[in-house]
């Protein structure tokens, strides 16, 4: 998270610009910028999920499953492999998962070790019923970010 609610004045960069002759006072600022609004939009996507019942983490293990086009399903590990995230976190999001019904969990057929995951039938609905309102509150803070530059 970014914490700073004023972004500094471009005079203030000027003067840091000054003590540290490297420092580009404009990319500085784009950076800043960037991060606020990309602290702004995570802190409203949380909320977003909230709403919905999810977690960031829950909404991209079943968006990660379900952006596959030629799959139903993968393995645990190529999962996890898609996510920044533990192992024990992983499994515990994997587990509330299938206990709210939207992930099942089976045996891989060919390593009995490996455990495969699919969206079921109220997981592939929870993310046609939460999708729109994802992007349109991305596409919104896209416009903040594109009238802020404007």
């Amino acid at each position: 998270m970014f914490f700073l609610k004023e972004l500094p004045t471009r005079e203030t960069l000027e003067r840091y610009h000054r003590r540290f002759p490297g420092m580009r006072p404009e990319v500085v600022m784009e950076a800043l910028v960037l991060m606020k609004q990309g602290s702004l939009l995570i802190r409203r996507m949380d909320e977003y999920f909230a709403a919905h019942g999810l977690s960031q983490l829950r909404y991209l293990a079943l968006v990660v499953i379900d952006r596959e086009p030629d799959r139903e399903e993968m393995t645990v590990t190529e999962l996890a492999s898609k996510l920044d995230v533990s192992k024990p976190v992983m499994t515990r999001t994997l587990k509330s998962l299938v206990d709210d019904g939207f992930l099942a969990v089976a045996a891989d057929e060919t390593d009995r070790r490996a455990k495969r995951v699919r969206l079921t039938g109220p997981g592939r609905d929870k993310l046609e019923a939460i999708l729109p309102g994802y992007y349109e509150t991305i596409q919104a803070a896209m416009q903040g970010l594109e009238s802020d530059h404007a």
